[in-house]
């Protein structure tokens, strides 16, 4: 790269080698006119003169040497998958921004590649967790003005897509086990709260089923919850060890097959997800009721853009399960936040 000091009718067609500031009294503007590694065309010259530029620094690129926005779109055209807009090159960075509510995913190891080379800086939320419209999940940048060819080619054979995917207005049936809710003895506390979750997806409530500690009545409650055309169960309750926690064994009477039962996290750890047919049906611990953030917000994303969490998957939920309970929780891997 080599920086020269012309004339500002010279520098046509060249890129400036800083940015250019303009001071407008009238208008008390102040602020970067032209940005470092604008192209000068002939359009520019008047406005050029008249801030007093009449000579200009620019840049002249060696052959194997690639300016950092032209770096940052060749990287921005490979990582902007399904649901994502860029916004950018501003200075070498874009940035990644959801098109709608939805499911961001991508594979982590990735970007761990790509930031190998310190002359990029690749940064994104935490993979596997709720976004909303307009919010940005990824930003990347190139640390100097200008980054070896090389360089780039291999950050670009590491790039993969990221993705959001669309959340689906499911129809969500709820099935609350506990004698002491079918007898009218307890009143349910749940039911609230899953809705507030559901108003984020666009999933409606279509009906609650109460059922008892027995396990055939249990399943019957799913089976009428099915029916009513639920394309979501989540049955709350007796998911423990005690003699009387029978809904594990109702969902795997109703489902054609189970995805785990179990999960490496915390609060939530009892948490059970099987299949009737096409349709979730997830066994929610107790803790749900009283902790605004379980396993269970961990789960729902995916499930509401119409994917599966298989047992590999869970069992990653390791490092991170953890949940702190706070209002604002930094933890990368935390059950749930809408950040």
């Amino acid at each position: 790269m080599e920086v020269r000091i012309v004339k500002a009718e010279e520098a046509v067609g060249h890129q400036l080698a800083h940015d250019l500031t303009q001071i407008d009294p009238k208008s008390g503007y102040k602020g970067a006119r032209f940005k470092r590694g604008h192209v000068v065309v002939p359009e520019d010259l008047p406005v050029l003169l008249s801030m007093g530029r009449e000579h200009l620094q620019v840049l002249t690129l060696e052959a194997d040497e690639v300016h950092e926005d032209d770096a940052a779109l060749m990287m921005a055209r490979l990582v902007a998958g399904e649901g994502l807009t860029v916004e950018g090159p501003d200075e070498g960075r874009c940035t990644l921004r959801a098109a709608h509510n939805g499911l961001l995913l991508f594979n982590g190891a990735f970007v761990d590649r790509i930031n190998q080379d310190g002359d990029w800086i690749f940064s994104t939320l935490q993979e596997g967790r709720p976004v909303k419209a307009s919010q940005p999940v990824a930003a990347f940048r190139i640390r100097p003005l200008v980054v070896k060819r090389r360089q780039v080619d291999r950050a670009l054979a590491a790039a993969e897509p990221i993705r959001v995917l669309p959340f689906r207005p499911l129809k969500v049936g709820l099935v609350t086990t506990g004698s002491e809710f079918r007898k009218g003895l307890a009143e349910d506390a749940f039911r609230p709260r899953l809705q507030r979750k559901l108003d984020f997806f666009g999933g409606v409530m279509v009906g609650q089923w109460f059922a008892s500690d027995r396990m055939e009545e249990i399943a019957e409650s799913v089976r009428e919850a099915l029916d009513a055309g639920a394309e979501l169960v989540i049955c709350t309750g007796g998911m423990s060890v005690d003699v009387d926690d029978r809904t594990p064994g109702a969902i795997r009477t109703v489902c054609d097959r189970i995805s785990f039962q179990g999960v490496p996290s915390l609060p939530g750890s009892m948490l059970m997800l099987g299949w009737a047919g096409e349709v979730p049906v997830v066994g929610a611990p107790a803790c749900v009721v009283h902790d605004e953030r379980t396993t269970l917000d961990r789960l729902l994303p995916y499930l509401f853009a119409g994917l599966d969490v298989p047992e590999g998957q869970v069992r990653k939920w390791g490092v991170g399960g953890l949940c702190c309970r706070c209002e604002a929780c930094f933890f990368p891997n935390c059950s749930f936040s809408w950040g």
